[in-house]
């Protein structure tokens, strides 16, 4: 099920950063009295009523600036609104309505999304008076928040929450595998597409950046069904200099929410980046299963145990998903292009594994014979039981005696044990720890 999406927008200095800081829980944006601070949309997931979105923070909306700054915040801002399911439009209760807001309410209006009005900086009881005059914008009831001081946040999420669509609207067909290719710009994943799907669907160029969005294209092989999720390469922030390359980054973590396995392309006539890395990491925080793509194999001058050493790379660069199975291919020849969808099938049988309450306890008891649980200051953990609770990825719950006994390496030694025991190979394995009362 996809997260919502909420873009906080606003004109420059109103305290969205502020408010996306408290709905998250912690610092995240920069927050400073001069207007344009936040230049670039910042993601955060947020928790309420028992449901996570991602909040957007996006910088001021100025509609009428010629400022070059200005203008690729504004568009930074309408990319966000785009991809939101529910804007949250924050507005300065001390300074009342102003032309810019007015013309802000005009763009958002046009937009046809769910819109929450919330007017900002009302710190008292008797400044909730300020608030009639947001009436004018002719965008929705205005709420009375401030953000400085945590006044009015629990009816303001209560009133973005009702917005969100509900949950069978968010189901899709669970009888289709979705694999995002994501990877940096110009290291082949549209080639690989266009070899999987067995025609030229996807535009394929040297030039780093043509892919600009993600484009969904349904696949049928032997009777299963694919959705296959081309996505723009992921640059470094510091590379990123177009508009429209930005528009595609948040596509591509987009495309890794909602895909089941992610093949992670990679430029094998490259050493593996801090890129690579990073966008791996992606996949794994997401808990999405993974397959590491070595493109371009045939670029590559091959000796004895190539391919093994460029593997224990792999290992060292991405230690922490050395779960992820890796093959070598060439989207230009087609080399082991057929093997990519036989490891999507094992790795999402993988990610939707489960397993009995009964064998999973037969096997954590196994476990704790070969591997005594660790002990602090005389008291030894004690696990008591064990339940699968959840899938893609598979995650466990361990009831213990006191949770903070559990050493993170013997939590890595059950992980590695059950992922050995089940063949959990391709997938993260989430297990939580809890005290049983």
């Amino acid at each position: 099920m996809a997260k919502p999406i909420v873009a906080i927008v606003g004109r420059p200095n109103v305290g969205k950063s502020t408010l996306f800081n408290q709905l998250a829980g912690r610092r995240i944006s920069i927050v400073e009295d001069t207007p344009g601070v936040t230049r670039d949309r910042i993601y955060a997931d947020a928790q309420w009523l028992n449901t996570t979105f991602t909040m957007i923070d996006t910088g001021g909306l100025d509609p009428a600036s010629q400022d070059e700054l200005l203008q690729q915040m504004r568009y930074q801002a309408e990319i966000a609104i785009e991809t939101a399911d529910v804007i949250l439009f924050i507005t300065d209760g001390k300074e009342g309505v102003t032309p810019t807001d007015t013309e802000v309410a005009n763009l958002l209006r046009k937009t046809k999304k769910p819109v929450v009005l919330a007017v900002n900086k009302i710190d008292t009881f008797e400044e909730e008076s300020n608030i009639y005059e947001f009436y004018n914008l002719g965008i929705g009831e205005p709420m009375a928040v401030s953000a400085s001081h945590k006044r009015g946040l629990g009816d303001l999420l209560d009133e973005i929450h009702s917005h969100f669509p509900p949950a069978a609207e968010e189901e899709e067909d669970d009888d289709v595998i979705r694999i995002a290719v994501v990877g940096k710009p110009n290291v082949g994943k549209s080639s690989i597409v266009n070899q999987l799907l067995g025609e030229e669907r996807v535009i394929v160029s040297d030039i780093p950046g043509t892919t600009r969005d993600a484009v969904d294209t349904p696949l049928i092989i032997d009777g299963r069904k694919y959705l296959i999720i081309d996505t723009a390469g992921i640059r470094r922030k510091s590379r990123i200099s177009e508009n429209l390359e930005r528009y595609s980054v948040i596509r591509a973590l987009g495309a890794i929410r909602r895909c089941d396995v992610a093949l992670i392309v990679i430029d094998a006539t490259q050493q593996v980046t801090e890129q690579d890395v990073k966008i791996a990491g992606l996949v794994h925080e997401e808990g999405k299963g993974s397959i590491l793509v070595i493109n371009k194999w045939d670029a590559v001058e091959k000796q004895t145990s190539t391919m093994n050493k460029y593997r224990r790379r792999l290992m060292t660069d991405f230690s922490f998903m050395t779960y992820a199975p890796s093959v070598f291919v060439s989207a230009k020849t087609g080399q082991r292009i057929n093997r990519i969808i036989e490891l999507v099938n094992y790795v999402y049988n993988s990610c939707t594994f489960r397993i009995s309450t009964g064998v999973l306890n037969d096997v954590l008891a196994d476990a704790i014979a070969v591997n005594e649980p660790p002990a602090d200051k005389g008291r030894r953990l004690k696990i008591l039981y064990g339940t699968q609770v959840s899938i893609k990825p598979p995650s466990f719950v361990l009831f213990v005696n006191d949770p903070e006994l559990m050493h993170y390496s013997y939590e890595r030694y059950l992980e590695n044990h059950f992922r050995k025991t089940f063949g959990l190979e391709g997938t993260p394995i989430h297990i939580i720890v809890r005290e049983k009362s």
